[in-house]
Formats: structure tokens, sequence, C-alpha cells
């Protein structure tokens, strides 16, 4: 996460969203006040509700799709060979 904080890449608002993903995603980790007031800086309400949704969706279903051994190119438009993996 620290590599994220200190990253050019990122508005303060897209590090404010991925920092909430990745607390909510990684079970060691929490959503705290301060990760949770750095979200509501960027977001509306109504936003961080539809964040949060879209981040329990994604990890529904990749857990879904683990427990079953589906293949990700099997959502994915394209193999995942053909896709830029230089941001990584």
């Amino acid at each position: 996460m620290q590599e994220l904080r200190s990253s050019p890449f990122f508005s303060e608002k897209e590090k404010a969203a991925l920092e909430f993903a990745e607390r909510i995603t990684e079970f060691h980790l929490q959503v705290d006040d301060e990760c949770f007031e750095e979200v509501r800086k960027h977001f509306r309400d109504t936003e961080s509700v539809s964040l949060t949704s879209a981040i329990a969706i994604q990890n529904d279903h990749a857990k879904f799709n683990g427990a079953l051994q589906v293949d990700v190119n099997a959502v994915c438009p394209l193999p995942l060979s053909r896709l830029d993996t230089d941001w990584r």
C-alpha cells in the first residue's frame, strides 16, 4: 500500500478508492475511521455506497469463481496474454 500512496500515476481520489478496496478485500485489514474519512472527502454518500457495492461484488465474483475453479478468461473478453501488463 505504501507504493500506492507515493505513486504519481493515481489521483488522490483514486488512491482513496484503491486503499478502501484493499481494506475491504484483505481480511487482516480494517476500514478504519481515517480510511473512511478519506473516501468521504472524494465521494458523495451515494457514490461511497456504489463504490462499496462494486468492491463487494468483485470480491464475491472472485470467491465464487475461485471455489468453482473458473478461469478468469471465461469472463474476460480478451485472453490475458493480450492484455498490457506494464501497469503492474
